[in-house]
């Protein structure tokens, strides 16, 4: 097996800071923008989740600047804790995963500043807001369609990525108490049958599948896979040792099988499959112009959850794996839609033939290619690993 190319990942790593020191300054109140060309908005999701490639970059300037974004967010979050969709709009609401993101984020920072009260009040609204989120008062939450960042696939009820968000940011602002009350829930089996019996509630674990339900409610859930939020439960540790194994074996036997069926061009998983196809009982109209089979959120390959899953191997001790796994991501994230550029940091890209299809030099794509590689180079998580080290993981 061939050692990795570490020369060709740290020009990797040096383009993905210059990405997001291009990135730094948009024009949205000098916040930095979410791609380099294509979106100079700041959407919260996309920079909550690059701090985590900001935090080990080892850029100062980059930090500070995230920092600033954070306290920005604060002060337009709603009276009643909500964190807005776009960091400098109050008004732009209804999004189920940027406040549990802000609070992931901000127990990122606490844990690297040592700062136990870093924004304290805007910390605890956010809290009181993630409690009410739950329909029936269980700490699980809940969302409608399109809220999350697959803003063309629907998600409904108890969400796996929503709520595994949330069980990290529980972990790193030490509310174990509501971590293990989460956790306890998440891992309940989904109802089968066509009644739900008065108190047996739904959770997100699958019978005789490894993997975690996309979404769960009542007798209602999606058992197609969800790479990301199956990636923050190993991550997380949510997932039990001997679970995350048989979890990753299963995503690469079911990978090798979408190859062999023409599905999948690249030894990268998609984010999410069985792919939804035209005539399944959960194909909407809209998909047929926005999100056809193997595209954007049917089964794209986005090179920011691809970071997570690299990581989540790494969580597993896959160590080998997650090193192949960064050489065929260092390769994909060269190929450019439109700029003349070394290392293009797509967005996302067409499942069958690997082509880039959103817009070039986007901020999370950089930045979680910088944690994937910072992952795989210290065999440790960072942040993460406080999670799993927590006392509802002990």
């Amino acid at each position: 097996m061939a050692a990795p190319d570490w020369k060709l990942i740290e020009r990797a790593e040096a383009a993905a800071v210059e990405v997001l020191s291009h990135n730094l300054r948009g024009p949205y109140q000098g916040l930095p923008r979410t791609a380099g060309w294509g979106y100079p908005e700041p959407y919260t999701r996309d920079l909550m989740i690059a701090s985590l490639g900001v935090l080990v970059s080892g850029q100062e300037r980059l930090v500070k600047a995230w920092r600033h974004v954070l306290e920005v967010q604060a002060r337009n979050q709603t009276p009643l804790g909500h964190i807005p969709s776009l960091v400098h709009d109050p008004d732009d609401r209804g999004a189920s995963d940027t406040t549990p993101l802000f609070l992931l984020a901000v127990g990122l920072f606490r844990q690297v500043t040592g700062n136990p009260e870093f924004l304290r009040e805007a910390t605890d609204r956010a809290l009181t807001w993630m409690e009410y989120q739950g329909p029936c008062d269980r700490v699980l939450v809940a969302q409608l369609p399109t809220s999350d960042w697959r803003d063309e696939q629907w998600v409904l009820g108890y969400g796996l990525y929503v709520n595994t968000v949330l069980y990290a940011a529980l972990c790193l602002l030490g509310q174990h108490e509501r971590a293990d009350a989460l956790r306890e829930m998440m891992t309940h089996f989904t109802v089968k049958g066509e009644r739900q019996q008065r108190h047996v509630h739904e959770g997100l674990v699958l019978r005789r599948k490894p993997y975690y339900a996309m979404w769960s409610y009542k007798v209602y859930r999606s058992e197609r896979f969800d790479l990301l939020g199956n990636s923050l439960a190993l991550l997380s540790g949510l997932a039990s040792p001997t679970r995350a194994g048989h979890l990753v074996t299963w995503i690469e036997t079911e990978c090798e099988e979408l190859q062999k069926n023409d599905d999948l061009a690249i030894s990268l998983p998609p984010n999410f499959f069985p792919y939804i196809r035209p005539g399944d009982p959960d194909w909407i109209p809209r998909y047929e112009k926005y999100n056809q089979p193997g595209e954007y959120h049917n089964g794209g390959i986005w090179p920011f959850v691809c970071g997570f899953y690299i990581a989540a191997l790494v969580a597993a001790q896959r160590y080998r794996l997650a090193e192949r796994k960064l050489m065929v991501l260092t390769s994909l994230i060269r190929a450019c839609r439109i700029a003349d550029v070394e290392f293009g940091f797509n967005e996302w890209h067409r499942a069958q033939d690997g082509t880039p299809q959103g817009q070039d030099w986007q901020t999370w794509s950089a930045a979680m290619y910088l944690y994937a590689a910072h992952c795989v180079r210290a065999r440790a998580t960072p942040f993460f690993d406080r999670c799993r080290e927590t006392p509802s993981n002990a």
